[in-house]
C-alpha cells in the first residue's frame, strides 16, 4: 500500500477510470471527479475503500473553489476531464468554443491553483495535463481542439516554472483504438488509422495509463510534452 493521494479530474470514465483502477490496484489512493455527485459517487464505491470522489465542473472554474474544499493533501493531479467538439470556421458556434476553452484552459489552470496549498512541495508531486494530438495534427472542424490542445504545453512550460519543485507534464494522446469514443466507431472506421500507423495497430488505452504513469511519477521528467500515437505521424 502507498500514502499517495492522486486526485483524477475526469477519472469517472474513459482513460481517467481506466488509470484510477490502475492506480488503486497498485495501493495508491484515488479521488475521482465527475460533474455529477452521483456519478463521482458510484465510481468511488467501485473502485473500492481507497477511493473517493468529488464532483466538479471544471467548465464553471468560479465554481471549483468550493467544490473541492473538502479535498486534503495530493501527492499527484491528473487534469483529463475533456468534451469532444467539431466546430468548423463556416459553422462557428461561439458558446461551444467558449466552453471548450474555458474548461480546458481556465479549468485546468484554476484547479491547479485552488490546490496549491494542498499539492506536496517535492520533486515527487507530478502534475499531468492531458491535451491531444490534434495540436499539430488538425482535421476538419477541430480549430478549437488544436488551438486548445496547443495551449496546453504553454500551460505547462509556465507551471513547471512556477511550481518547482513539482513537476508539470504535458500528455498527447492520438487515435486509442480501446477507448471507449473509438471503439464505439462503426466498423471499418479505424482501418486507415491502422493502417498509417508503423506495426498496423493503434495505440490502447493501456498505454496511456502506462504514459500517465511515466510522467506523474518520475522524478526526472518535468515540462516534457509526451505523444502517445505508436509513431502514427512519422507516416
Amino acid at each position: 500500500m502507498s500514502d499517495r493521494t492522486i486526485l483524477i479530474v475526469g477519472g469517472s470514465s474513459g482513460i481517467g477510470l481506466a488509470l484510477a483502477e490502475d492506480l488503486v490496484a497498485g495501493g495508491d489512493r484515488v479521488i475521482v471527479t465527475s460533474r455529477s455527485a452521483e456519478t463521482a459517487d458510484q465510481v468511488a464505491a467501485q473502485l473500492g475503500e481507497r477511493a473517493s470522489g468529488v464532483a466538479v465542473d471544471i467548465s464553471e472554474p468560479e465554481s471549483i473553489a468550493a467544490a473541492l474544499a473538502g479535498v486534503g493533501r495530493v501527492d499527484g493531479l491528473v487534469l483529463g476531464a475533456i468534451e469532444r467538439d467539431a466546430n468548423t470556421i463556416r459553422e462557428y458556434d461561439i458558446a461551444r468554443a467558449r466552453r471548450l476553452v474555458t474548461l480546458k484552459l481556465i479549468g485546468y489552470t484554476e484547479v491547479v491553483h485552488t490546490l496549491l496549498d494542498r499539492l506536496e512541495p517535492s520533486v515527487d508531486t507530478g502534475i499531468v495535463l492531458f491535451g491531444g494530438r490534434a495540436k499539430d495534427a488538425p482535421y476538419p472542424g477541430s480549430t478549437t481542439v488544436s488551438t486548445i490542445n496547443g495551449g496546453i504545453d504553454g500551460i505547462m512550460n509556465t507551471l513547471a516554472l512556477e511550481l518547482a519543485p513539482i513537476r508539470v507534464n504535458s500528455l498527447h494522446p492520438g487515435i486509442i483504438g480501446d477507448s471507449p469514443f473509438w471503439a464505439a466507431k462503426p466498423a471499418g472506421v479505424l482501418d486507415l488509422y491502422e493502417s498509417r500507423t508503423p506495426g498496423g495497430k493503434l495505440a490502447t488505452v493501456d498505454d496511456v495509463v502506462d504514459a500517465t504513469k511515466f510522467l506523474l511519477f518520475n522524478r526526472g521528467v518535468s515540462a516534457h510534452s509526451l505523444f502517445v500515437d505508436r509513431g502514427w505521424r512519422i507516416t
